[in-house]
């Protein structure tokens, strides 16, 4: 039998959508504008900066991106050709390569981070007490964790 959403459970449901949504479409557009970046190109700068050697197995950085290996490996393309990063074959597994920040990748990093960590304060931190983004954050670890272990 379905157990169907209540009027609040319903109201709740689409605030999350629509403002998870117009968040990652307001960021991504700043971030273009800004920086010529998209927020996938950020989200991958940022986990190769935070990697050893600045670099990542192409597997690996799929997994934490949450992208299939077609699309990072499209992505990765655009961003070679941009500069900001390159892709290095893994010595010990022929069929294995590494995305590896450039110079200009992390300088486009250390140029975009400022803006986007403000956009990421005035649109949403900001518009919460500090009490409430705690259980914002509290909230998302337990739906995403159990996510994650699938």
């Amino acid at each position: 039998m379905t157990r169907w959403l209540t009027e609040d459970e319903q109201r709740s449901w689409r605030a999350w959508l629509s403002a998870s949504t117009l968040l990652y479409d307001r960021l991504n557009r700043e971030l273009q504008a800004q920086h010529g970046l998209t927020m996938a190109d950020y989200e991958i700068l940022v986990r190769l900066s935070e990697s050893p050697d600045r670099r990542m197995r192409m597997s690996d950085l799929a997994e934490v991106t949450l992208s299939s290996r077609s699309r990072l490996s499209h992505q990765i393309d655009r961003m070679v050709k941009a500069g900001l990063v390159e892709r290095q074959q893994c010595e010990a597994d022929r069929r294995g390569a590494f995305a590896v920040l450039t110079e200009t990748g992390w300088t486009t990093l250390v140029a975009a981070a400022p803006d986007h960590v403000e956009g990421v304060r005035t649109h949403l931190v900001d518009q919460l007490s500090a009490r409430e983004f705690a259980a914002l954050g509290a909230s998302c670890r337990k739906i995403a964790d159990p996510l994650e272990e699938e």
